[in-house]
């Protein structure tokens, strides 16, 4: 069919409007395409698989894709920057309505035979951290940040910022309630519907921005909140050991939440 939509299509367009070659490598064989790795490594993330099952179960259903150990190679040899991209890319239609939050993400904890040859008595479990900012109207990832340790809301949150064009608007909780915060949205000509903490004192700033809280906007911030819920329900603890796969099985996920929720008219 000349307009039929699958996500084979999807992700083909992604990579175009991202300008990423059809080949990663410069060098070997040129069997597979990089379409072909970045479709098993993202059905691999939706589905819940590991790289055999993937590769089998995709073969099984006539797609043309590498073994289940030139999937985990590429998983690790794919840059930073082209999960950014790709993650910039997925997201095609931004508001002017932001929200930015963080939670903790479990990970595979040791088995009970590796506890007791270490004398421990029992697992001590330390979350990941994921800190990212979403478009409340397409519900939508638009950048995110991910730490192997807990770390405070307001590292971040900058990082974040900085990555994100042509806002009017910025939701957030308590913990993002600061004076700098305020500043750069002064600055930078958007709004911050922050509730002020308890204890905070009266900053210059923070004062100008008070004066266009609205617990109604406030309360929109729940959306990010079951974006969180969603995802975590959805694709479970990461499986991978090394940061890196870690890493970019984040992006995978955030990046096949995207496109999910593409409208199909993009693609005609």
């Amino acid at each position: 069919m000349k307009h039929e939509k699958t996500l084979v299509n999807k992700i083909k367009h992604l990579l175009n409007l991202a300008n990423i070659p059809e080949f990663l490598h410069h060098y070997g064989p040129k069997k597979y395409k990089f379409y072909l790795h970045a479709l098993a490594l993202l059905i691999r993330q939706e589905c819940k698989l590991s790289f055999r099952r993937c590769s089998k179960i995709l073969r099984s259903l006539g797609f043309i894709v590498p073994s289940y150990s030139a999937l985990a190679k590429m998983l690790k040899r794919i840059p930073l920057i082209i999960w950014e991209i790709m993650l910039k890319m997925s997201n095609n239609v931004q508001s002017k309505l932001i929200a930015i939050d963080s939670t903790g993400i479990t990970r595979p904890l040791p088995s009970m035979h590796y506890l007791h040859r270490i004398d421990k008595p029992y697992p001590i479990e330390v979350p990941f951290k994921l800190s990212m900012i979403a478009d409340l109207q397409s519900k939508k990832i638009i950048t995110l940040r991910f730490r192997s340790k807990p770390r405070h809301d307001m590292k971040d949150v900058f990082y974040l910022l900085k990555k994100v064009k042509n806002v009017e608007m910025l939701i957030a909780d308590k913990g993002y309630d600061s004076e700098s915060i305020h500043e750069y949205a002064f600055w930078n000509k958007f709004i911050t519907i922050i509730p002020k903490k308890a204890n905070a004192r009266k900053g210059f700033f923070r004062k100008k921005m008070q004066k266009h809280f609205s617990y109604q906007i406030y309360h929109r911030r729940s959306i990010i909140e079951s974006m969180f819920f969603m995802i975590k329900r959805k694709y479970g603890e990461i499986s991978s050991l090394k940061f890196k796969n870690q890493r970019a099985d984040i992006y995978c996920r955030a990046i096949a939440h995207n496109i999910t929720l593409m409208n199909l008219d993009f693609f005609n």
